[in-house]
């Protein structure tokens, strides 16, 4: 588990990956209407898609020739509890954590 969680604690330290996140909250999205926000590559989202999707944090599909995100929202449930084993964190409500990233990056902020 402590390998699991290093790999999504690794992949949420990225400003763009927790954009990313925040941008599939919504719904599912193709990899193209993910990248359309930012100013970098195509290629350089897919790598942050790629460790998103290693940490769980995220799935993929191939639909017709389309790849498609979705998000994934049981990696973050699972930090969510290791956090609260310390005590002295308050219970993370997930909704208000979804909530939270939307008014952060929901605006297409990306620094």
């Amino acid at each position: 588990m402590v390998t699991d969680l290093d790999t999504v604690f690794a992949a949420l330290a990225d400003p763009t990956r927790r954009a990313i996140l925040s941008l599939l909250l919504e719904d599912d999205m193709a990899v193209t209407d993910v990248a359309e926000p930012f100013e970098i590559s195509l290629a350089a989202i897919s790598k942050h898609l790629a460790i998103l999707t290693r940490a769980g944090l995220i799935s993929q599909e191939k639909r017709g020739r389309v790849k498609w995100c979705k998000l994934e929202p049981d990696a973050l449930r699972e930090a969510s509890v290791w956090m609260q084993g310390f005590g002295q964190f308050e219970p993370v409500n997930l909704e208000a954590f979804e909530r939270f990233l939307a008014s952060e990056f929901g605006d297409g902020d990306t620094a």
